[in-house]
């Protein structure tokens, strides 16, 4: 029998299992909600609202919006790169390999 936890990561995975399926929706999931938490976090740190770093982009305070929201699906690189600009940064996209199961 295995050990109670209180680890969501842990829970998560048990509950998968072997599903290779689910693990790669998951890790897909995962990506989303890294990206919108990333420009949430470096448009915190800049000390701009939603609607400010819009306007140094050129767009709407709702297109900010659904880029910070981890269920949006539609990041492209070209508005990374507006972003990062807009906040004096440089956009890095790296490949890392898998984690062992």
């Amino acid at each position: 029998m295995k050990k109670g936890t209180t680890d969501a990561v842990e829970i998560l995975d048990r509950f998968v299992g072997e599903d290779s399926d689910m693990r790669e929706m998951i890790a897909e999931e995962w990506v989303h909600l890294e990206v919108a938490q990333t420009i949430y976090e470096a448009r915190k740190a800049a000390g701009l609202t939603q609607k400010q770093l819009a306007e140094k982009i050129g767009t709407g305070q709702s297109t900010i919006a659904r880029l910070e929201d981890a269920d949006y699906q539609g990041h492209s690189l070209s508005m990374l790169r507006r972003v990062a600009d807009a906040l004096g940064q440089r956009l890095e996209i790296r490949f890392v390999p898998h984690r062992a199961a």
